[in-house]
């Protein structure tokens, strides 16, 4: 497989409210090949959000490079799809329009993208729901409506940015096996920012692991595990406990850090 995003010499610098500079990321060097499904981790303002939006073109780096199949990336491209934590849908819309929104924005006829949204809210479990509003969904739901959303414009690459993080237990396992199950069957680009070492690990072919800010990798794991993935399973638990130990020892340094 070929590479579909290539990151060299990143480095992303803010300015805060007080005209204070924050390092964000320092260094960033990351290959993603097509097909893969890759999960980024890290402590808390470790940078992984925005390496996302980085790549997905939303920021732009403040020093390197990132190139897109085969091509700087300069802004978000319509090969790339984004689903974020919060939902985002338009109240004002019924689902099957705001899941053919971007179809629409493309001037695709209404009955032409009907016909694919269709397919796709039955894919993703929300067949019947086409003329229901956001308000009348549960989060589970609305989470659906989202990924649907960012798969109608077929993208090759998928962004997310912790899109179960607000769900409980039981929707979140199950839209992690709905979502692999489409992977499955699609083989596109995923790239996925979570807090969760186990959801990563039950989702991923390879895991990236980011340290306190300023946020550089530090870790970056292939995941030798059979789709469907059994969390009880002995090698599960084996990337489980070493993932969570690099993580812990970041965790540990920055609050000397902080108390220093």
């Amino acid at each position: 497989m070929e590479n579909i995003i290539e990151i060299k010499q990143l480095k992303k610098t803010f300015i805060s409210e007080k005209k204070q500079k924050v390092d964000a990321l320092n260094n960033i060097n990351l290959e993603i090949k097509e097909q893969e499904f890759v999960c980024l981790i890290g402590p808390s303002g470790s940078g992984k959000s925005t390496l996302l939006r980085l790549m997905a073109g939303l920021i732009n780096p403040s020093e390197g490079r990132i190139d897109v199949m085969g091509k700087e990336l300069k802004e978000p491209i319509k090969e790339a799809g984004m689903v974020f934590q919060e939902y985002s849908l338009m109240p004002w819309r019924n689902i099957i329009d705001n899941v053919a929104f971007g179809l629409e924005l493309r001037r695709i006829s209404k009955k032409k993208r009907y016909e694919v949204v269709e397919n796709i809210l039955k894919r993703f479990g929300l067949e019947g729901f086409n003329d229901s509003f956001p308000y009348e969904l549960s989060g589970g739901m609305k989470q659906r409506a989202a990924i649907a959303r960012a798969i109608a414009n077929s993208p090759k690459i998928l962004y997310m940015d912790e899109p179960f993080g607000a769900l409980d237990a039981h929707t979140r396992f199950k839209m992690q096996k709905d979502l692999i199950n489409f992977w499955l069957e699609d083989k596109r680009t995923i790239v996925f920012v979570t807090h969760s070492v186990e959801e990563a690990v039950f989702l991923g072919t390879r895991i990236i692991v980011m340290s306190s800010r300023p946020g550089e990798i530090i870790g970056d794991f292939k995941i030798d595990l059979p789709y469907p993935r059994n969390r009880w399973n002995e090698k599960f638990g084996k990337y489980f406990k070493e993932l969570m130990g690099l993580m812990d020892g970041e965790v540990n340094k920055r609050t000397k850090k902080d108390t220093n």
